[in-house]
């Protein structure tokens, strides 16, 4: 199966990039099963359903959220609607949505997709690493499923490589989001999984993390409230990860890391 991972997208140009992106990528790298963050998609928090069903037109077959998921009210009935939307799975019981789905591919493949938060300097939220083991004990890697992707948006690159770890061999790829920088460890771990410690943003790298730089650098500069910040609307770079498993183990036999436009090196995996 060929999977595409593409890390968390900022703001209206990091909308409008993906929506002009994703088509080619998917046709060109033959991709079978599309991921797409977006938390960060509605003015850099959160997510408005129209966004959603945008990104799904331009073929995300699954959407996955984070710490910023409830940032725009109007995504909670949307979310209870639609299943290919999912926010992190050890939210409290109760909360609207889902932290995992199953995806039923054209050819009657199946493929899990799960996402998890992470608790260092982030929310605390119930343990992500248990939530994770709860939900694949109900599936099969290579068996009930042909392959599994995680997302764990997370901030601390510790945490995210100890999720790589503790599940290598039962996930095809643990993908991290959150802090919005490629980082260029991207590996098959021992067991068999793909696994790179972030994706990366789709957005604008002229800036601090995909907001405008005025504002954002005179927080740390002056440490004064009320600094507004707004997503940069410069040219966008497209990242991501491209993974390839094998069906039959729903092991990974590749990952590459996936930069197109902007600012940033670019790298294309070749089909």
């Amino acid at each position: 199966m060929r999977i595409l991972f593409l890390g968390d997208v900022v703001g209206r140009r990091g909308r409008e990039g993906v929506a002009a992106a994703l088509p080619g990528l998917r046709r060109d790298l033959k991709i079978d099963l599309a991921i797409v963050n977006a938390e960060n998609a509605s003015h850099g928090f959160g997510l408005a359903p129209d966004m959603a069903k945008t990104l799904f037109a331009a073929g995300a077959d699954v959407i996955t959220l984070g710490n910023h998921a409830w940032d725009r009210k109007e995504i909670i009935p949307y979310i209870a609607e639609t299943p290919r939307l999912i926010r992190p799975l050890n939210y409290p019981a109760g909360t609207p949505g889902n932290g995992s789905v199953l995806v039923t591919l054209e050819d009657g493949r199946k493929a899990l997709v799960l996402q998890a938060l992470g608790r260092l300097f982030m929310d605390p939220l119930d343990c992500p690493f248990r939530g994770t083991a709860d939900v694949l004990a109900r599936y099969r890697l290579g068996g009930t499923v042909n392959a599994i992707v995680a997302d764990i948006h997370a901030e601390a690159s510790s945490e995210k490589m100890a999720y790589g770890h503790i599940f290598d061999s039962q996930i095809s790829l643990v993908v991290g989001t959150h802090t919005h920088c490629p980082t260029a460890d991207a590996q098959i771990l021992p067991g068999g999984t793909a696994f790179q410690s972030d994706a990366g943003m789709c957005g604008d790298y002229d800036s601090v993390i995909g907001m405008v730089k005025t504002g954002a650098t005179l927080r740390f500069w002056r440490k004064m409230p009320g600094e507004k910040l707004a997503p940069a609307d410069g040219v966008v770079t497209i990242c991501g990860v491209f993974v390839e498993t094998d069906d039959t183990t729903g092991l990974a036999r590749r990952i590459e890391p996936v930069r197109t436009g902007g600012r940033l090196s670019q790298m294309m995996p070749v089909a």
